[in-house]
């Protein structure tokens, strides 16, 4: 039996993993700039920038979600198609 689904169809979850991976990734990014300073003996960068790179857990929570929602709308589709 062949899979309805196509290919290139989005499931509930995508958009909140890749916003997350997208907000990880900025996050992550922040930290380096935020910890280049300490480690390179330089002026250390405003507080703000701390704060930045908390994105790293937000994003990492966002994609959490996202992994979360997919999984139970593939438990609810299982379900119907039994």
């Amino acid at each position: 039996m062949r899979d309805k689904t196509q290919t290139n169809s989005a499931e509930p979850g995508d958009r909140l993993i890749r916003a997350g991976a997208l907000v990880f990734f900025i996050g992550a990014v922040a930290t380096l700039v935020t910890v280049a300073p300490f480690l390179l003996g330089t002026t250390p960068f405003p507080t703000y920038m701390f704060g930045l790179s908390m994105l790293m857990g937000v994003g990492f929570v966002l994609a959490a979600a996202g992994m979360l929602r997919s999984i139970a709308a593939g438990r609810r589709q299982a379900r119907v198609s039994r």
